[in-house]
């Protein structure tokens, strides 16, 4: 890990990812001509910065708790044909290292989705530190990637008459975390 990057209001420590207070969802293009977007209702993360000032980041999602506001595609991904979560149930997200990009960061990582593990990079804004309501200090930052389903080994096709795709190759994902710096 790159030191010395983190803010100074992220204190050393253990920093949880608040579940209720974040966001893991995903774009998605639908019929070459809109996006269907959905979450992850289930996932844990840490954020452990150490007294260097070097941070380490890991995330697990529950892919099973895939929520796309329909029951029927929901059930789609979950099968084979796309997460195969009855073998490959979690998706996670381990840091390797981090660099500033202008006010920004970029966090570098590996990401592991259907049993595939591939290098990607996150986007991330940090939002600052809150003193809290009595749980401790919370950090918020934001972060997305672009990743290709067909690298994680989402392959299937469904093509349209008219041409092109039912869903699109690309995948943005999208965080909104609160982290609650832990006693």
């Amino acid at each position: 890990m790159t030191t010395a990057l983190v803010p100074t209001e992220l204190t050393a420590g253990t920093w949880n990812i608040d579940p209720t207070h974040s966001t893991v969802g995903f774009t998605v293009r639908h019929l070459m001509v809109s996006k269907v977007r959905g979450t992850f209702g289930a996932f844990t993360g840490t954020i452990e910065i150490a007294e260097d000032g070097s941070p380490a980041v890991n995330a697990t999602i529950d892919v099973t708790s895939i929520d796309t506001r329909n029951e029927q595609r929901d059930q789609h991904v979950r099968s084979a044909d796309f997460f195969d979560a009855g073998n490959h149930p979690t998706a996670t997200f381990v840091s390797t290292s981090v660099e500033a990009d202008g006010g920004d960061y970029l966090v570098h990582g590996d990401f592991t989705l259907r049993g595939v593990t591939k290098p990607v990079t996150l986007q991330m804004e940090f939002n600052g530190v809150n003193p809290g309501m009595g749980h401790g200090a919370v950090a918020g930052f934001e972060a997305k990637t672009v990743i290709n389903r067909k690298d994680f080994g989402i392959d299937i096709e469904m093509p349209l008459e008219t041409g092109g795709t039912v869903v699109g190759d690309k995948i943005t994902i999208n965080l909104e975390i609160e982290a609650v710096r832990a006693a």
